[in-house]
Formats: C-alpha cells, sequence, structure tokens
C-alpha cells in the first residue's frame, strides 16, 4: 500500500521519522507522476516544509533522495527543481525499460497465479476508467502502477526497484512530451498482456511489451513546455 492513502498528510509531523519521511516522498513522487507539480517548477524548502509541518532538514533530505532518482535537480544556491528531462535522456529511459521489462518476462510468466493476474486486471481496470473519464494524469500514474506491479511478479526486489525509477522517469517524460496517443489503446491496452501472461504465451508477451513501449516513445512530441508555479497547500491537502 502507498504510504501516503495509509496516513493523512495531517499526521505527518506526528509519525515516527521513517514513517513520516516515506510519507512526504510518496506524495511529492506522486504529485509529480500525476503531472500536479509540472516538470521545472521550484520545490521551496521553506514552503515544502511549511505545507507537511515538518522541519527544512526533513524536506532537504527527501529532495535529496528524489535527486538521487533524477526525478528533482538541486541547484547550488537556486534550491530544487522538478527535474525536466532532455530529449536524449528521454530516449534513453525508454531504452533501459525495454531491456528490463522484455529480460524480465519469462520470469513473470513462470511466478504468475491467480493473484498476481487478479491484480494486474485491478490495475487495468482502473486505468482503463481513468482514460474513458479523460483523467490523464491518473492514467499516466496508473500505467505506471501496472508497469511496476507487472516486473514485481518476477520476484527480483531490484529488478523491480530499478523498473520502479524508471517507470517513475517515464511518467514524468510523458507527463512533459506526452500528447493524448501517449496513454491509452493507440499504444496498447494492457489487458491485452496481461490475457497473453495468463495464457504463458512468453514469446508473444515480450513481442508485446517491446511494441507497447515502442509506441509510446513515438508518440511523444518533443517539445519544451512552460515552467509553472505550484499551488503546494492546495496539492497536498486535497
Amino acid at each position: 500500500m502507498n504510504p501516503s492513502d495509509a496516513i493523512s498528510l495531517a499526521t505527518a509531523a506526528a509519525c515516527n521519522p521513517q514513517d513520516r519521511d516515506e510519507l512526504i516522498y510518496a506524495r511529492i513522487v506522486d504529485a509529480i507522476v500525476a503531472h500536479k507539480i509540472s516538470p521545472g517548477a521550484r520545490l521551496p524548502e521553506e514552503t515544502l516544509a511549511a505545507t507537511f509541518g515538518v522541519s527544512r532538514t526533513i524536506i532537504r533530505t527527501v529532495l535529496h533522495r528524489l535527486a538521487l532518482e533524477r526525478m528533482v535537480v538541486l541547484h547550488r544556491n537556486r534550491g530544487a527543481q522538478v527535474a525536466r528531462p532532455g530529449v536524449e535522456e528521454a530516449r534513453h529511459v525508454f531504452a533501459a525499460r525495454r531491456m528490463v521489462e522484455t529480460a524480465s518476462m519469462p520470469d513473470v510468466i513462470r511466478r504468475a497465479g491467480k493473484e498476481q493476474i487478479r491484480a494486474l486486471r485491478k490495475i487495468t481496470r482502473a486505468e482503463r476508467a481513468a482514460q474513458q473519464r479523460q483523467l490523464h494524469s491518473d492514467a499516466i500514474r496508473l500505467s505506471a502502477a501496472f508497469h511496476v506491479e507487472l516486473i514485481g511478479i518476477g520476484g527480483n526486489n531490484v529488478i523491480t526497484e530499478f523498473a520502479a525509477q524508471l517507470a517513475s522517469r517515464s511518467s514524468l517524460i510523458i507527463a512533459v512530451y506526452g500528447t493524448q496517443h501517449s496513454v491509452g489503446c493507440e499504444c496498447g491496452e494492457h489487458g491485452e498482456l496481461v490475457d497473453l501472461i495468463a495464457a504463458q504465451r512468453m514469446q508473444e508477451a515480450t513481442d508485446w511489451v517491446a511494441l507497447h513501449l515502442n509506441r509510446i516513445e513515438a508518440s511523444l512530441s518533443f517539445e519544451q513546455p512552460e515552467n509553472a508555479t505550484p499551488d503546494f497547500a492546495a496539492i497536498f491537502n486535497e
């Protein structure tokens, strides 16, 4: 379960340090992935500290973690801002995803049981509903969640952690460069992949993943957006 679902923002300051830091980290990542905080937006420590009711030191620790994961860029004397990936970086991220996800499919199919298939189908239903309601940011977030859940079935925690980082960075890339075709049936319905996995059709599933990621990358429009100034209180007190 996502920490942001388990603990409300109002209790952040009262949590034990580990839970508190994880909560703040998760809320900021979710906001970035959902495009509530736009790529290039500044992340002032003082404002975030006041929003979450914690010290700037705690916020600084979270921002350093996000910087290590390439979600945030830290500038000397200018603070932090949400990363805005360049075109070359975007292509490299998708190349890495193709390598990791296609190579993981044999283990995924070997270990996928009824419970794992049900979990994947639950995400695809939520993703489809978000697409139908034109909730673009929710669809991006759910698409990333599907791929992390998928790779997690393979049972390799190191690969799953790496895949989660790539999925988050992909979500940021799609938020920056994506079009209405970047998340949806034009790039392949995830339910099709689940059917292939359930049927143990390994080669077809592997080919599907590669084609799916190729289509998403091909749908991107590499134009730089303008920076946005987020209202953190509105975002995190929803």
